[in-house]
């Protein structure tokens, strides 16, 4: 699989985690505004993931796409989000 297949792979998944995410109710440590942050900033992962693709620039595209789903993998495993990869 070339860097340019993994990384529109990885966009893909993403993209559809974000589309589904359903985010957690009454946390006592962590606000709903401060969750919403957290996924507002995947969501700016997965845009620049999506810039450096069409500009060729694969591994800064998988950098940028492993990051947001690394958001995504925390918030879930804090039990603020539910989704399935």
């Amino acid at each position: 699989m070339t860097l340019d297949d993994l990384a529109s792979k990885y966009i893909l998944k993403s993209e559809r985690v974000l589309n589904d995410i359903r985010v957690s109710q009454g946390s006592k440590l962590v606000d709903d505004k401060s969750v919403s942050e957290v996924i507002d900033e995947a969501k700016r992962y997965l845009e620049d993931a999506k810039f450096y693709l069409d500009r060729k620039r694969f591994e800064t595209s998988l950098a940028s796409v492993a990051y947001c789903e690394g958001l995504l993998d925390a918030l879930r495993l804090l039990g603020l989000a539910d989704f399935s990869w």
